[in-house]
């Protein structure tokens, strides 16, 4: 699987989409998918829009829950990496961050505060 580093300076605002949510790595049973670490792993949806392009979102995984994230909020995303993968005839990119956290200053409309 080939990773290609990801400038998020270049993306505009980044917000949050869907909160973090425990990725599964069995449904059925309702296991979370863990990492090397044995850390439980989290998927953030997260709107990105560039050079006033259509929004796009995107979901980013990472290890561990991140913190203070509502949806509608701006995000800052640390160490993203997108790999490209395929198995069999399907195929697509998926992404993973060292980190999401919340911009602060900043609230989700209709919660107070703004940006």
């Amino acid at each position: 699987m080939q990773s290609i580093p990801v400038d998020t300076t270049r993306l505009g605002v980044l917000r949050c989409a869907i909160a973090p949510e425990a990725k599964l790595s069995n449904p059925d049973t309702q296991e979370v998918k863990k990492d090397r670490d044995g850390n439980p792993v989290y998927t953030v949806a997260v709107t990105v829009r560039q050079d006033r392009r259509r929004i796009s979102v995107i979901e980013i995984a990472v290890s561990g829950e991140p913190k203070g994230i509502e949806e509608g909020q701006v995000v800052k995303v640390t160490g993203l990496t997108a790999f490209v993968w395929s198995m069999g005839d399907r195929h697509g990119v998926s992404f993973r961050a060292d980190a999401v956290t919340p911009v602060h200053g900043t609230a989700a409309p209709g919660k107070g505060g703004g940006a």
